[in-house]
């Protein structure tokens, strides 16, 4: 996780949100443990409790399971749903700004596709139709 902290919004969030990334790209993966509270808070100088709260959002949004003297662990099923929620999320909320700027500024299917060509190495920067049914048939 990365130590930086902006003052966008509560570090509690910015904490659970960095949580989810993680779960997203793989780095947690379905019955894993989440780092203890104290390691947490020591590596990034945070109070407990602050780590608890971020934590405890992950709980209530059933993406991880409180194991009484064990931790935490990412629940089954966590990753298919945040993939869910995160495509839905961009394509309603995000998308429409993205498509605007992009409109707005004139910009080409062959000028973003050579952008993205060279940009971070990446297998395949966009999906293919088969491949995203496959993400989500891997999901189930």
């Amino acid at each position: 996780m990365d130590p930086q902290w902006d003052d966008s919004q509560p570090i509690y969030r910015q904490l659970r949100d960095r949580v989810v990334a993680m779960i997203l790209e793989g780095v947690l993966k379905e019955g894993d443990p989440l780092p203890s509270v104290r390691a947490v808070a020591a590596e990034f100088r945070l109070n407990p409790l602050t780590v608890l709260k971020g934590y405890q959002q992950l709980v209530d949004e059933q993406l991880v399971e409180k194991k009484r003297g064990r931790g935490m662990f990412v629940n089954e099923g966590a990753r298919a749903a945040l993939m869910k929620d995160e495509r839905t999320y961009f394509l309603e909320t995000e998308w429409p700004k993205i498509y605007a700027t992009i409109a707005r500024l004139g910009l080409t299917t062959e000028e973003l596709m050579n952008k993205a060509a060279r940009s971070a190495p990446v297998s395949q920067p966009f999906p293919t139709q088969a491949n995203a049914s496959e993400d989500d048939d891997s999901s189930n």
